[in-house]
């Protein structure tokens, strides 16, 4: 379907309207604007263009609505606001994502981002969809290829399946999210870049998608200087779109960085609107939001694909405990840990083994390769108990015959964590047993 499809273009100029209400300012209070007159008119989410008097315009959504005026958040500090200046209202944004939108770069409102022109699809989709019905989902599917080695044996991603990337700044999460939209075995990819610096938007799409990449991507950005409902909106209008082509027969991967910014958009949101805090500053309505969230990727339905998700979290001092990473791994089928130190000896991806784990297993692998991870997890297991005593020269070699295999083994799994795989899921386990048997640690078949 091309971007000037007569259907399209029909459906664009339907669309429009001639009419358009105007209020007024009434007050400023906490960095919200109270308007009188478009009460009757204005819904929550709409949105507002203010026209200050002494300014350029001041763009806004509706935050309340109340009896006798409405509240709008503005997209930047209100400077320069005076009483009586003039509010319109703006025709209501239609978000209809289609096929032609692969290969994009949008906002979270469906506009182009990329210089290109770009029309709505033919269908105008809600941003806030129901999960399809619990017992009509499909269960997971089959071990998706993923491009990297440690991810095709020790961490399989099946089809419909919901991971959390847990990382703390630096530590490699765009890069191995970059990584997974170029590589991973999907017939498309939906990026949300939440909250993220605009240099870094245009440095993914180019970079680290590149034109291949982004041939079977659509990436919806909203950058850290704009609105906290801008921001928000950003992870629910990927989703639809997620949602859109899975309904298409489509199997879907869907990349968000980060959920941390997505809930940090909505607590500015939730103390606007009065909310308290509780959660180490986070209110008690992120939790619902985070799970309706995760929700609605997984299998579909036997008429539709699935959409298999990766959720960043931005841990501050990689403390797990924190409110969303916790949120998160309540409601995901497995989490990816990224480690400082592992980073800073130089192995990408970062990964922790031992603090990782992929809820598809025992299932996605077979009896033999699940023998095979789970003494590959001793090793590992073994060798990081005794790393202390190890580089400190105290391991005397016999004491321990399993951590006597680690020692030996280490220098290679360590090398094969970090190696890209372009030959498929079995070369990968064959690549691992080969190291195993090398170092005597092969498990008994």
């Amino acid at each position: 379907m091309s971007d000037l499809d007569p259907m399209l273009l029909k459906c664009e100029f339907d669309r429009l309207t001639a009419t358009r209400h105007t209020g007024r300012v009434c007050g400023v209070a906490r960095g919200v604007v109270e308007i009188e007159g478009l009460e009757t008119q204005a819904r929550i989410g709409d949105h507002l263009t203010l026209r200050r008097r002494n300014g350029p315009d001041l763009e806004g959504e509706v935050l309340h609505v109340e009896s006798d005026l409405i509240h709008m958040i503005p997209a930047a500090a209100p400077d320069g606001v005076c009483l009586g200046d003039q509010v319109i209202l703006n025709q209501t944004p239609v978000f209809a994502p289609g096929m032609h939108w692969l290969g994009r770069v949008v906002d979270p409102f469906g506009r182009p981002l990329d210089g290109k022109p770009l029309l709505s699809g033919i269908q105008t989709r809600d941003i806030m969809q129901s999960p399809p019905a619990a017992v009509e989902r499909k269960p997971l599917g089959a071990r998706m290829e993923s491009g990297l080695a440690m991810l095709n044996t020790m961490l399989p991603v099946v089809q419909g399946q919901r991971v959390g990337l847990f990382a703390g700044s630096g530590v490699g999460k765009s890069t191995l999210l970059a990584k997974l939209a170029k590589s991973m075995q999907a017939d498309a990819v939906v990026v949300a870049l939440v909250g993220e610096r605009g240099r870094e938007v245009n440095e993914f799409v180019e970079h680290a998608l590149g034109a291949e990449g982004m041939k079977r991507s659509v990436v919806v950005a909203a950058t850290s200087d704009q609105s906290a409902l801008a921001r928000r909106r950003c992870a629910w209008s990927a989703m639809s779109v997620a949602e859109y082509l899975r309904d298409q027969g489509m199997n879907v991967l869907f990349l968000a960085d980060s959920v941390t910014r997505f809930a940090e958009a909505h607590r500015e949101i939730a103390v606007a609107m009065g909310e308290q805090p509780s959660l180490r500053g986070f209110p008690p309505s992120v939790t619902p939001l985070i799970a309706g969230l995760c929700e609605r990727a997984g299998p579909g339905t036997a008429e539709q694909g699935d959409i298999t998700a990766v959720f960043s979290v931005l841990v501050a001092g990689s403390d797990m405990d924190e409110p969303i990473a916790d949120i998160l791994r309540g409601v995901l089928d497995g989490h990816i840990v990224l480690n400082r130190e592992i980073a800073e000896r130089g192995r990408f991806p970062a990964i922790d083994l031992s603090r990782s784990v992929s809820r598809s297993l025992p299932g996605a692998a077979s009896p033999e390769e699940n023998q095979l991870i789970a003494q590959t997890r001793r090793l590992v297991g073994s060798y990081e108990q005794s790393e202390v005593m190890i580089k400190a020269g105290l391991y005397s070699e016999g004491t321990d015959p399993l951590l006597d295999q680690a020692v030996r083994v280490h220098g290679e799994l360590d090398t094969f964590f970090a190696k890209t795989e372009t030959d498929g899921i079995k070369n990968s386990f064959d690549h691992l047993q080969l190291i195993l048997r090398r170092a005597g640690a092969a498990p008994q078949q």
